[in-house]
């Protein structure tokens, strides 16, 4: 069966915990990464590790060396490829890429290269795909990559603003891979997205803030840019549970 005809959450997961809670909440895998607020990074050796040692849920770590855009240097290309012979040693279930050319183009030499680099590896493509100048034109491209499924949000800053370009993209793909649709997706909108686009496999980060627990608070200093450093982001499992309970209600399964 075409991986696109089974209905199923992925998890954007910003950690071991966040990939548990994802397990635990009934999701199918996760696109394992660090640094949420710059679109993800590829995460550590530990944390994979530790994923694949304790956890069933399949592993996707994003390959990606720094936020920004998607047009790397040779020195970043090789710290990819240097991460995906990681993931491969562990055991990942895939990788998840994407690199562009300068003028938007998706970079097919490249990431062939990758694809290659993988295997036995299965890949994926992340939202560098919505960075494109052409859409139609890149998803053909994915897909003369043999890559499993493109994460993307039609192009708009939510999926639920670029769902007319998502069923689009279904019917262009028409079973070729799978169009995931993510961003800005929760419980609230996941049933409304299911019927507008076609998709049957969805991908959200299901995340939620986790206050500090320091009684001791520094308010004169900051270690960074992040507004309130006396919190963080973690997947809730509750949060995943309840997007995986519409996924099978709106496709009827048990």
């Amino acid at each position: 069966m075409n991986e696109g005809a089974i209905p199923c959450l992925e998890v954007c997961a910003n950690s071991y915990q966040s990939a548990l809670a994802a397990q635990n909440g009934g999701a199918k895998r996760v696109e394992f990464c660090d640094n949420l607020a710059e679109g993800g990074t590829t995460p550590s050796y530990a944390q994979i590790s530790l994923a694949k040692k304790n956890l069933s849920i399949e592993i996707w770590p994003i390959i990606r060396p720094r936020g920004g855009d998607f047009l790397y240097s040779e020195t970043e290309f090789e710290i990819m490829k240097e991460d995906i012979k990681v993931c491969k040693s562990l055991n990942c279930e895939g990788v998840v890429i994407g690199i562009l050319k300068a003028d938007g183009t998706i970079d097919k030499k490249r990431c062939a290269e990758l694809i290659e680099l993988a295997k036995p590896m299965e890949v994926a493509f992340h939202r560098a795909f919505d960075m494109s100048n052409d859409m139609d034109q890149a998803l053909e491209d994915i897909i003369s990559l043999k890559i499993k499924r493109v994460l993307t949000s039609g192009g708009a800053s939510s999926a639920m603003l670029g769902a007319e370009k998502l069923a689009q993209l279904v019917t262009q793909a028409n079973g070729r891979i799978t169009i995931m649709p993510g961003a800005g997706i929760n419980e609230n909108n996941i049933k409304n997205l299911i019927d507008q686009t076609g998709a049957t496999q969805f991908h959200a980060s299901a995340k939620e803030f986790v206050p500090s627990k320091m009684e001791f608070r520094n308010t004169e200093t900051k270690m960074g840019t992040i507004e309130d450093e006396y919190r963080y982001e973690l997947t809730s499992e509750n949060k995943v549970r309840a997007l995986v309970n519409c996924i099978n209600e709106a496709f009827n399964l048990k």
